[in-house]
């Protein structure tokens, strides 16, 4: 009886250890998408695969969320936006620690926007949801192969 009790501690400790760990490592995505279906469903499957999603349906709402400290791993940016451009929230956030961003528009930016923001990359609507989230993978993997020692 003994015996049993503590492989079933083991095995509790061992779980609770290794929910902490993912919780630990979960990314941090801020998701600014204006269109309410479409924030939902990215918001929901971002979620799924294990991320923690701060969302915000406008260019103000994104800036509060950086400057208030958010710390993000990736952003995932709509340019078209209710009050101002994605470029605006981009502008409005130079000089600060900025995570990568993937840029979400329906029209191919200029290469002068890209070159003065530098995405880590740009996702054409209508894109599938399975291209947002092994890209959202692949630069997390870049962003943290770019930060190890």
């Amino acid at each position: 009886m003994k015996g049993q009790k503590e492989t079933v501690e083991t095995d509790i400790i061992k779980s609770i250890k290794s929910i902490r760990e993912r919780q630990t490592h979960m990314s941090r995505v801020l998701l600014i998408e204006d269109e309410d279906p479409l924030r939902r469903i990215l918001a929901r499957n971002l979620a799924r695969r294990g991320h923690a999603v701060t969302e915000a349906a406008s260019a103000a709402n994104a800036i509060a969320a950086l400057r208030a400290g958010g710390r993000f791993d990736v952003l995932l940016l709509d340019v078209n936006l209710p009050d101002q451009t994605g470029w605006d929230v981009l502008r409005a956030m130079q000089g600060a620690a900025m995570p990568p961003v993937i840029v979400l528009t329906a029209l191919r930016p200029a290469q002068s926007r890209l070159d003065t923001f530098r995405p880590a990359a740009v996702l054409l609507k209508p894109f599938p949801i399975e291209a947002m989230l092994h890209l959202v993978e692949r630069v997390l993997g870049q962003a943290g192969a770019e930060s190890a020692p």
